[in-house]
């Protein structure tokens, strides 16, 4: 048996996840190890390592079995998976300035691993579910999170760029003020922008500027009763799953904003399909329904043949950044790239 083996690694936790050469995944849901990422570099390496043996004893395979490892990480990184000299939210050990994960992984495992940054994996997985081993399909995808993350796959290949920052879509700017109903807002992003699509489309967006909008516009509004908007930007999705009026009002403008970038992408790429998944559509059918037929609502006018463009729910949750590394893993064993 030849498998093999992705491995999403967050601050707290590692998901697994193993790919037979048949193309079959033998874990099904989250293979969840802790990841120790606040002990440092030494620690939190070992325990990927400890966290896939776990995992290949629930699939009932052997280190023997593991050919290659898709591996991925938040970022900021490198395209070859060295963390940023300035360290990470999730890395903030001293330890992991400048190291190269990909490699001490690499030697940790004596196995050749392939490295992607969280949303570029997670954004191979949902292309890889609308167009399994074709290599003559486009797609762009958008993960809606704390932040937002993402990435663009032409055939079997991730945009890395030169410097590892391909397909950062929540840094492009969208023309936000053609959104209606939101008439004077300025959002910020985190990386000194304003107008990007994460300041806009993210928990940190909820939080920071659209919930804050929004309920100062509805002085009864239940959520003001909350101990902070930290809190209450937590709520915000259950409740527009139950129809309230104002927290619907937040999800559409992220969606429109969706929307508006969507269509750059349109006009940039002419992608086969679009993909939509994260937090804001991890919720009920009806609701992931509503939401991206906003997303359609607030694009601009298409060509009629682009217009026809599907946009999809990434599957499989939290799964999905380990399900895309080893699709990468897998794409490095079959076709050598």
């Amino acid at each position: 048996m030849s498998l093999v083996a992705g491995i999403d690694v967050g601050g707290t936790a590692i998901n697994y996840t193993l790919l037979d050469d048949a193309g079959t995944f033998l874990i099904e849901g989250l293979c969840e190890h802790p990841a120790l990422a606040r002990e440092g570099p030494v620690v939190c390496v070992r325990q990927i390592a400890e966290g896939l043996a776990v995992a290949l004893a629930r699939a009932g395979a052997s280190a023997s079995d593991v050919v290659a490892v898709g591996l991925d990480t938040p970022g900021p990184a490198s395209a070859t998976g060295v963390l940023s000299a300035e360290g990470s939210t999730n890395f903030i050990h001293a330890g992991w300035a400048g190291f190269d994960l990909r490699g001490a992984v690499e030697a940790a495992l004596g196995t050749p691993v392939a490295y992607l940054n969280d949303g570029n994996a997670a954004a191979l997985w949902g292309h890889y579910v609308l167009f399994g081993d074709r290599a003559d399909a486009t797609s762009v995808s958008a993960v809606i999170g704390t932040g937002l993350g993402g990435g663009i796959v032409i055939g079997r290949h991730v945009v890395k760029g030169v410097n590892g920052f391909g397909g950062e879509v929540g840094h492009v700017l969208v023309p936000y003020g053609s959104i209606a109903g939101t008439e004077g807002i300025r959002p910020a992003c985190n990386c000194g922008r304003f107008g990007d699509l994460e300041s806009l489309c993210s928990l940190t967006a909820i939080e920071r500027t659209l919930l804050p909008y929004f309920l100062a516009r509805d002085p009864s509004h239940e959520l003001h009763r909350e101990a902070s908007l930290h809190v209450a930007a937590k709520r915000v999705r259950g409740m527009a799953e139950r129809g309230d009026k104002l927290c619907r009002d937040v999800f559409r403008v992220q969606a429109h904003a969706l929307g508006l970038f969507f269509d750059q992408m349109i006009n940039v790429f002419d992608p086969d399909g679009l993909v939509v998944g994260g937090g804001a559509v991890e919720a009920s059918p009806e609701f992931q329904e509503w939401f991206i037929a906003e997303v359609r609502r607030g694009m601009p006018p298409q060509r009629e043949e682009q217009a026809q463009v599907p946009i999809v729910v990434m599957p499989n949750g939290d799964a999905a950044g380990a399900r895309g590394a080893a699709v990468d893993a897998w794409n490095l064993v079959r076709h050598g790239a």
